[in-house]
């Protein structure tokens, strides 16, 4: 399953960023002799009210979810990698007070703390990624914290210590390998958070700007037609879906064999 997501997943990324190419159909091109027509073969996925194609729009907006999703959850990531290794790494006051700002994040909901900050900022790609690498990267710091701190326990990381080796050495020689599992399960679980995110945000009206779009805001565009003509919302949900089952799956692989090593450690 998770071979055949990978897969899926690189496929569809590559049409989204391909084929644009070769299907030179304008995502913003207006016609009004072709308001709501059914997938044919001439649109392949139908045209939305104002005679759009589908098609076209959701390659277009299929950039944007996912170079949303990536950089920000990519971002978040890493900050999450820094201060959870600060923490497990050096204890005592910075441990504590790293611990107080991460649990400081974490008694806000999460989509609500995005609704508040993206109601005051005008939105773009940009002030997204940034959103939601701000309010993405906990997760990660509390898993990387915790396994810091079982790294930082064993003998010879104390034995490194005591020879006074330097930390940056330890740090990136022996703690950033074993952790880089984990890393790499909460950077595919943060993408596919990332994504649906946006979607929620641009689904409510909060995210992504005309002429702009994303797979939210074509999902968005499409619920007041939906009883009418199903197409327009149904195809960017099937895409987010597509997108995050199959990043669901290739994590939950990577925490199965993490935990196959582990066991086979112990």
């Amino acid at each position: 399953m998770a071979k055949t997501a990978f897969l899926i997943l690189i496929s569809l990324i590559l049409i989204i960023f391909i084929m644009p190419f070769f299907y030179t159909v304008s995502p913003f091109e207006l016609n009004p002799q072709k308001i709501l027509q059914a997938p044919s073969f001439e649109h392949i996925l139908g045209t939305d009210r104002l005679g759009r194609d589908i098609l076209a729009r959701i390659l277009a907006g299929g950039q944007t979810s996912l170079l949303i999703g990536f950089i920000s959850a990519a971002i978040a990531s890493l900050v999450g990698l820094f201060i959870g290794i600060n923490a497990g790494f050096f204890k005592g006051k910075i441990d504590k007070t790293i611990t107080i700002l991460i649990d400081l994040f974490l008694t806000f909901p999460t989509f609500f703390l995005l609704l508040a900050l993206v109601s005051y900022i005008q939105a773009s790609s940009f002030v997204l990624i940034v959103v939601i690498s701000i309010t993405g990267w906990m997760g990660m710091a509390r898993l990387i914290r915790s396994e810091s701190f079982a790294i930082g326990n064993k003998a010879y990381i104390k034995i490194l210590k005591l020879a006074k080796v330097s930390k940056l050495k330890i740090i990136f020689k022996y703690f950033a390998p074993l952790l880089a599992p984990i890393f790499l399960i909460s950077f595919t679980f943060g993408v596919g958070g990332a994504i649906l995110a946006e979607s929620g945000l641009s689904f409510l009206g909060l995210g992504i700007n005309p002429p702009q779009m994303s797979w939210g805001t074509l999902l968005s565009d499409g619920k007041a037609v939906i009883d009418i003509a199903w197409w327009v919302s149904f195809f960017p949900g099937l895409m987010i879906f597509i997108v995050t089952f199959c990043l669901m799956q290739i994590s939950d692989f990577l925490q199965s064999k993490t935990n196959e090593k582990e066991i086979q450690q112990t």
